[in-house]
């Protein structure tokens, strides 16, 4: 092979790279068959589009014809996207973590023809420097290894698929109950920044799902520490450089331990996870800055990430880059004299508000943040700054942007779609609640082909098996808009979906579900990811859609496969459950049971509808709600069964586990009778 092969693939990341020199190949059979063939290793180099080292290292050592050289001669070289296949990526960054290297992008990785991976890095300067040997010197090195030490290939080989195998491994006995989680959700206090926000030292991370993990124990238990670990990380957060006060959003992580200086990259999954969690907390605090920061970055996402198909439907693009002009972050940060310039008389105080000077906050610049007290309680002052950042927006958006990776992922896009149903019905925003269900459209019509997921949708084709996460999150998705709307529909494709991830990616064995299904024939291994990283773990997101699934059917089929999952991913040490805070928010469901369920005299019920959307205003994140007429037989042995109304008018019936409380027919009541609970 003498070309680059890329120009047919549809990854925007993929396609940044069609023009290197490098004879880049996609992963598949042919280019594993070409290694065997020819007996040369694999160069293997995962990356993503918004990934700024990614960018770096393609610049320096991918677009150099003398390095490409070397790489042409030595290697069958292969690209991947990691977006694209989370499965291989946590192959081979498994692989590198057995090796005692750190993981990340882009991971560099040296595989035997069959794919095996014997060593491997990140990101190799292309002269030595950093602590780092030159790429080409890596190359030559790991050329003559392969041609010369067979043998040391080969165990190095072996070790690390040793390794590979026990990474992961679950057993069907493990236990975990509410009393660890309670007690775990305090002890993970000791990594907290009480004074900055967010787990302490630098680079910071929004970790979502941790911080909802440590709201809801406080929801639990009413440990103050609690609300303030999470209060004081959103509160900086939503002020910080890390958000983008012009357009919305939040960048993927901050890299020093204040929250000024983000690495730019914007993230679908970050936000939509982020929106989540800012509802959980509005609920309980009602504070304007989470409502604000909540209706910026929902805007964000639909404006700034709709990608259409042909029908009109849409769905969501993955990421923004974190370049533009070649330059880390050029598209949006600014200079006094911009500012000067955009805002005339306006400026001074636009300055003072968002850290604005001549010296600038970053490398010369400055990136905008506010101070953590400055709420616009001025309502004059609030809509004078409001007008100078639409000034300042209308002139950024005449830069040149950031590269926009269009690629729709079938999980990512679930989290949007439970974040947009959230935050609807919180704040009356019927529209969002209509755009998630163009969104859930969009894949299930897309990215489907019968009962089956494909986890990748860009350029008009979907392509690449799902895993699992893909039918965890649009199982929660499905089982939100059921929620929302007590559309049947919904919820069939909910039990569809688990009935797929049941067949094809359960461990009969061993408990849990794999990441890739059973019949992915290009990996050298099927790995679990049981922990949480920047998203949830499919497993985890999968346990709390069996245990929704269960309460609202009834089926004990659901119940018991909940858990069996939950047992199976229980850490040896509860302390363990820090770095699994999907599995203790999935159990909680499992185990508290909470259900509210109306019942109203007919259908159409004014009485009943105020029941519904009020419980769906007021429970938390972990609550069922469900709408029923009198008369509908609901599932056996669910707590409601036999519940009716109360003297005509329609009523609602607080369920926890197997028992009901007293029903209540008016708004005042159920609002207190949720407090109490």
């Amino acid at each position: 092979m003498t070309r680059n092969l890329l120009e047919n693939e549809t990854s925007p990341y993929l396609l940044q790279h069609k023009d290197n020199p490098v004879h880049w190949r996609p992963w598949g059979q042919q280019a594993l068959s070409d290694a065997v063939s020819q007996d040369r290793p694999i160069l293997l180099s995962i990356g993503y589009a918004a990934c700024h080292w990614c960018h770096v290292m393609a610049h320096e050592s991918f677009e150099s014809d003398a390095i490409a050289g070397v790489m042409n001669d030595l290697f069958i070289n292969i690209k991947v996207d990691r977006e694209e296949r989370p499965d291989l990526d946590a192959i081979y960054q498994s692989a590198l973590n057995v090796l005692g290297e750190q993981g990340g992008w882009p991971l560099t990785m040296f595989l035997k023809p069959d794919g095996s991976p014997f060593w491997g890095g990140t990101y190799f300067p292309p002269e030595s420097r950093y602590g780092r040997p030159g790429f080409p010197d890596v190359l030559t090195q790991i050329s003559d290894i392969f041609a010369t030490k067979k043998d040391q290939i080969d165990q190095n080989a072996t070790a690390i698929g040793d390794a590979l195998k026990q990474i992961g491994a679950t057993s069907p006995d493990g236990s975990v109950s509410m009393v660890d989680i309670d007690r775990v959700s305090v002890d993970a206090l000791q990594l907290i920044d009480f004074h900055l926000g967010g787990t302490s030292g630098a680079p910071k991370f929004p970790q979502p799902t941790f911080f909802k993990f440590l709201w809801s124990g406080y929801l639990r238990t009413r440990e103050q520490r609690q609300f303030e670990a999470v209060a004081i990380t959103l509160n900086n957060m939503c002020q910080g450089g890390i958000y983008d006060h012009l357009a919305g959003g939040f960048s993927r992580y901050s890299v020093d331990d204040y929250w000024l200086a983000p690495h730019f990259e914007k993230m679908l999954y970050d936000n939509a996870l982020l929106v989540d969690l800012m509802c959980d907390v509005w609920q309980e605090t009602r504070m304007d800055l989470y409502e604000t920061r909540i209706r910026e970055t929902v805007s964000w996402m639909l404006s700034d990430l709709r990608n259409a198909a042909d029908d009109g439907r849409f769905a969501l693009a993955s990421a923004y880059d974190a370049d533009s002009e070649g330059e880390e972050g050029k598209y949006y940060v600014w200079s006094q004299g911009e500012i000067n310039t955009h805002l005339g008389n306006q400026a001074a105080e636009f300055s003072r508000a968002y850290d604005v000077s001549p010296a600038g906050n970053w490398e010369g610049n400055t990136i905008l943040r506010r101070r953590v007290d400055d709420l616009d309680q001025d309502p004059e002052r609030a809509a004078r700054l409001a007008a100078s950042r639409e000034a300042l927006l209308n002139h950024r958006v005449t830069r040149i942007p950031p590269q926009r990776d269009d690629k729709v992922l079938a999980d990512w896009n679930g989290m949007a779609v439970t974040a947009l149903v959230r935050a609807g019905g919180l704040f009356d925003e019927t529209a969002w609640i209509d755009h998630a269900k163009t969104i859930y459209a969009f894949v299930k019509t897309h990215m489907s082909m019968g009962d089956r997921l494909h986890h990748t949708w860009c350029a008009g084709k979907s392509r690449h098996p799902a895993v699992i996460d893909d039918y965890a999150n649009m199982g929660r998705a499905a089982l939100a808009l059921h929620q929302v709307t007590q559309d049947e529909s919904y919820l069939e494709d909910a039990q569809t979906w688990v009935g797929v991830a049941d067949r094809h990616y359960w461990d009969h064995d061993n408990g849990a579900y794999f990441l890739a299904a059973d019949d992915t024939d290009d990996l050298i291994i099927r790995t679990k990811t049981l922990f949480d990283n920047a998203v949830p773990s499919g497993n985890g997101v999968m346990l709390d859609v069996l245990a929704r699934l269960y309460h609202i059917t009834g089926r004990p089929a659901y119940r018991d496969k909940a858990h069996a999952l939950a047992t199976a991913m229980a850490p040896q040490d509860s302390r363990g459950l820090m770095n699994q805070p999907s599995l203790a928010l999935g159990f909680e469901v499992l185990d508290q049971g909470l259900q509210i369920v109306v019942v109203a005299p007919e259908r159409g019920d004014s009485g009943a509808h105020d029941l519904f959307v009020l419980a769906q205003k007021t429970a938390p994140s972990h609550a069922i709600v469900s709408w029923y007429v009198a008369g509908h037989p609901l599932p056996n042995g669910h707590p409601a069964a036999g519940k009716g109304v109360v003297d005509g008018q329609a009523a609602a019936y607080i369920c926890s586990g197997p028992v009901c409380g007293l029903p209540v027919t008016s708004p005042g009541d159920l609002i207190a009778a949720l407090a109490s609970d």
